[in-house]
C-alpha cells in the first residue's frame, strides 16, 4: 500500500497529505520510496539533474531502482520536495536512466514523468485504472499512457486512452518508445491527443500538433 505523510507548505502554511506514487519495478511489482515523516518538505527553488533521483529498493525482488524524487505542487505555486527516508540520491557523476536509455519500462516511465514535470504537472502517480497495454500514469486532470513496447502505437491505442480520459473528464497524453503508425497520428490529431516519442537517450519529443502545442517552444 502506498505510504502517505502529512505536511504543510512553508510558504502558505496550507496542509497537505502526500502519498508516494508507486512505479513498476522490472519484476512487475509496484515500488515506491519510503517517506521521512519526521522531516519537513523543502521548497524547490532550482533543479539540478543529479538531485532529481532517489534510489528505491524493490521489496519483492531487492532490485535497486532509480525513480524521480517525490514532489508536490502546492496551489500557492510553491513546489515542495518530499523528504525520503534511507534512499540516497545516485550522487554526482551518475548518468540518470532517462538520459542514458529508454530501453525498459522503468526508463520509459521515468522519461515520461520528467517530461510531465517540466510541463508543469505535479503529483504524478500510477493510474488507478490499468490501460489495455503499456503503463498508465495520472496527475490531477490528466491521464497518461506510456508504451515501452517495440511496436508502434496504433489508432486503437490512441482511442482507448482518449475514451478513458473522457470518462474521467481529464486530458490525456501518450508516450511511445517505438513511435506511432500513420493512422495513430491521424487519429490523435483528430482527437487532439498529444503524442510524444521517447528517443534513444530517453528524451520525450512531441511528434504531432497537439504535442507541440503542449510542449511549447524548446525541448520537452
Amino acid at each position: 500500500m502506498p505510504e502517505s505523510v502529512p505536511l504543510h507548505c512553508p510558504a502558505c502554511r496550507r496542509e497537505h497529505v502526500y502519498t508516494a506514487p508507486p512505479y513498476p519495478c522490472a519484476c512487475g511489482a509496484p515500488s515506491a520510496p519510503r517517506l521521512d515523516a519526521a522531516a519537513g518538505p523543502a521548497v524547490l527553488a532550482h533543479r539540478a539533474w543529479d538531485e532529481e533521483w532517489v534510489v528505491v529498493r524493490c521489496a519483492a525482488c531487492g532490485r535497486r531502482n532509480q525513480w524521480p524524487h517525490p514532489e508536490l505542487g502546492c496551489p500557492c505555486g510553491t513546489v515542495l520536495r518530499i523528504p525520503v527516508a534511507g534512499t540516497p540520491s545516485p550522487g554526482p557523476g551518475h548518468r540518470a536512466p532517462a538520459r542514458s536509455a529508454a530501453s525498459s519500462a522503468r526508463d520509459a516511465v521515468t522519461a515520461a514523468v520528467l517530461c510531465l514535470r517540466r510541463l508543469g504537472h505535479r503529483d504524478i502517480r500510477r493510474a488507478g485504472r490499468r490501460p489495455p497495454g503499456g503503463i498508465g500514469l495520472a496527475a490531477p486532470g490528466l491521464l497518461v499512457r506510456v508504451d515501452p513496447a517495440g511496436r508502434p502505437a496504433t489508432a486503437r491505442d490512441v482511442e482507448c486512452l482518449w475514451l478513458t480520459a473522457m470518462t474521467e473528464s481529464a486530458d490525456c497524453v501518450y508516450f511511445s518508445r517505438a513511435g506511432y503508425t500513420g493512422a495513430a497520428r491521424g487519429r490523435a490529431d483528430a482527437l487532439a491527443v498529444p503524442l510524444f516519442a521517447l528517443d534513444r537517450d530517453g528524451t520525450a519529443t512531441p511528434v504531432n500538433g497537439p504535442g507541440r502545442d503542449l510542449a511549447g517552444p524548446g525541448p520537452a
